[in-house]
C-alpha cells in the first residue's frame, strides 16, 4: 500500500503563548508609561512639588539668606491678627461670589439668546464677539479696562456725563475699585461660560420644548423646567471651575489697582505674593497659601457633596 505523508502539526506550547502575551502586555505597558512621562513629571516639578514644599515652609521661619527655622504653626497663629490677611480674604470672597454670579447670568443669558432664531453671520458675529476676550491675556484687558475707567479721559464717565451723572473714581475709591475689578474679569471670563452652555443647550431634546408648548407652559417655565435641569451639569461645572480659579485671583486687581486704594482691592494671592516674595518671608506667605488650599478644597468638596443634589443627568 502506499503511503500517504501528511505534514507535521506544530503544536504551540501554553507556556510560550503566556509568555508572548506577557511580553506584549509589558511592551504595551512601557509605551503608555512613556506617554504619560512628560505630563507626570511636569505634575512632579511644577504643582506637586512645589505644593509639599509649600507645606513644609508654612512650619519655618525663612528669609532665603538663613536656613530655615523650625516654628511650628507659628505663622498660622498670627493670620487672624494679619488685617492685611483679613482684608485680602474678605475681598476675595466678595470678589468670587460677584464674578461667578454675574459670569453664569450673563453666558446663560447670552446661551440662550443665540439659540433664538436669527441669520448665521449675526449669531456666529456674537459669538465671536462674547468670546474674543477669553483668548485675549489680563494685562490687555486690565490696560484697555483701565482706560475706559479712568475718571477725567474714560469713555464709562463720558456717556454718564451726556445724562448728567458726574464723574465717578471708579479705581480710586474704595467704594468702586472692587466692583471695577469684577467687571472687567467677567468681561474677560463669561464667553468661556456662554460657549460651555451653548454647546449644553444644543444638547437638549427638542421634543421637550414641543410637549411642553403642547401641554400650555410659557417661556419661563420651559426655561425653569427644561432649560436649567437639562444643562445643570454645565452649571454646576462651571460654578466649580468659576470658584477655584477667581478664588486665585492676582492679575487683574495687580495691573488695575495694585491692591489699592488702601486695601480696597487687595486680593489672597496678592497678600501671599508681597508677604513671600516682596518681604521675603517665605514661611510665612507659605502659610497663607496653605490656607487658601485648604478653603478651595473645603468649597470644591462642599459644592460636590451638597450641588450633585441639585445637577440632573440624563
Amino acid at each position: 500500500m502506499a503511503q500517504t505523508n501528511t505534514p507535521a502539526v506544530h503544536i504551540t506550547k501554553p507556556s510560550t503563548r503566556m509568555s508572548g502575551m506577557r511580553a506584549m502586555r509589558v511592551r504595551e505597558a512601557v509605551t503608555g508609561y512613556l506617554f504619560v512621562l512628560p505630563t507626570l513629571v511636569g505634575f512632579l516639578v511644577f504643582a506637586l512639588g512645589p505644593m509639599l514644599f509649600s507645606a513644609y515652609l508654612s512650619l519655618h521661619e525663612w528669609e532665603i539668606f538663613s536656613p530655615p527655622k523650625f516654628v511650628g504653626l507659628d505663622n498660622f497663629k498670627f493670620l487672624p491678627e494679619d488685617t492685611r490677611f483679613t482684608a485680602g480674604f474678605v475681598n476675595t470672597l466678595k470678589f468670587v461670589v460677584a464674578v461667578v454670579a454675574m459670569n453664569t447670568t450673563l453666558a446663560l443669558g447670552a446661551a440662550v439668546g443665540l439659540q433664538t432664531k436669527m441669520p448665521t453671520v449675526l449669531r456666529n458675529f456674537f459669538r465671536t464677539s462674547y468670546f474674543l476676550p477669553v483668548v485675549m491675556s489680563m494685562t490687555s484687558v486690565a490696560i484697555i479696562l483701565s482706560f475706559l475707567f479712568h475718571k477725567e479721559f474714560g469713555i464709562v464717565n463720558y456717556y454718564l456725563g451726556l445724562v448728567g451723572i458726574e464723574k465717578v473714581p471708579w479705581l480710586a475709591s474704595s467704594s468702586y475699585a472692587l466692583s471695577s475689578v469684577v467687571l472687567a474679569t467677567v468681561w474677560k471670563t463669561f464667553g468661556f461660560d456662554m460657549i460651555l452652555f451653548s454647546a449644553a443647550l444644543n444638547n437638549v431634546p427638542k421634543h421637550f420644548y414641543e410637549a411642553a408648548e403642547i401641554d400650555g407652559a410659557g417661556p419661563w417655565q420651559r426655561f425653569w423646567r427644561i432649560t436649567v435641569p437639562q444643562i445643570s451639569p454645565s452649571i454646576f461645572f462651571a460654578t466649580v471651575i468659576g470658584i477655584i480659579s477667581h478664588f486665585q485671583v492676582f492679575d487683574a486687581a495687580y495691573l488695575m489697582t495694585r491692591g489699592g486704594p488702601g486695601d480696597a482691592t487687595r486680593t489672597l494671592v496678592m497678600t501671599i505674593y508681597e508677604d513671600a516674595f516682596g518681604s521675603l518671608r517665605l514661611g510665612y506667605g507659605s502659610a497663607m497659601a496653605m490656607i487658601l488650599f485648604v478653603i478651595v478644597m473645603v468649597l470644591t468638596i462642599f459644592q460636590f457633596k451638597w450641588g450633585q443634589k441639585l445637577v440632573h443627568y440624563q
